[in-house]
């Protein structure tokens, strides 16, 4: 019993000294910072809004360019910010905004499809990297191409 309480006496002294010593340690500008983190954190994560998540092209002859745009809202109350957009595809370039959305501002994200060697229903994905909830966004592309006849019209490739 006595070893027990010598124990939990010497155990105290080591949690009470330590304690004082992390608290000695805390600067000022550090707390402000978190400070200023936590209010930004509890306004929660940003949310995206789109116009339209898919763009129908229609029908357009092999070898046309189709240029496009998805216009992007941010609804939330912190800033969006898309990290990066992946195509499904070489044949699709996406382009986004690098730099941050503030909330109730809106931007675009525009798309090239090229046409080029691509025939009949063709349906792509632009996948956005964001600070979402949800963190991915997908936009869809679709369209149908119709081949061109080689002999009719010379093409170069």
């Amino acid at each position: 019993m006595k070893k027990q309480i010598i124990f939990f006496a010497i155990l105290s002294i080591a949690l009470v000294s330590c304690k004082e010593k992390a608290t000695s340690k805390i600067k000022p500008a550090n707390l402000e910072s978190a400070k200023e983190r936590d209010a930004e954190i509890s306004k929660g994560s940003a949310v995206i809004g789109f116009d339209k998540t898919e763009y129908d092209f229609g029908t357009i002859t092999e070898g046309d360019l189709v240029n496009g745009t998805f216009k992007v809202y941010n609804k939330g109350k912190t800033d969006l910010v898309i990290t990066n957009a992946r195509a499904s595809c070489g044949c699709t370039v996406p382009e986004w905004p690098k730099e941050a959305i503030k909330p109730g501002d809106s931007a675009q994200v525009k798309f090239k499809f090229n046409s080029r060697f691509r025939r009949g229903k063709q349906h792509k994905t632009i996948t956005l990297q964001t600070n979402t909830e949800k963190v991915t966004e997908v936009l869809q592309i679709k369209g149908f191409v119709e081949p061109i006849d080689i002999k009719k019209k010379k093409i170069k490739y």
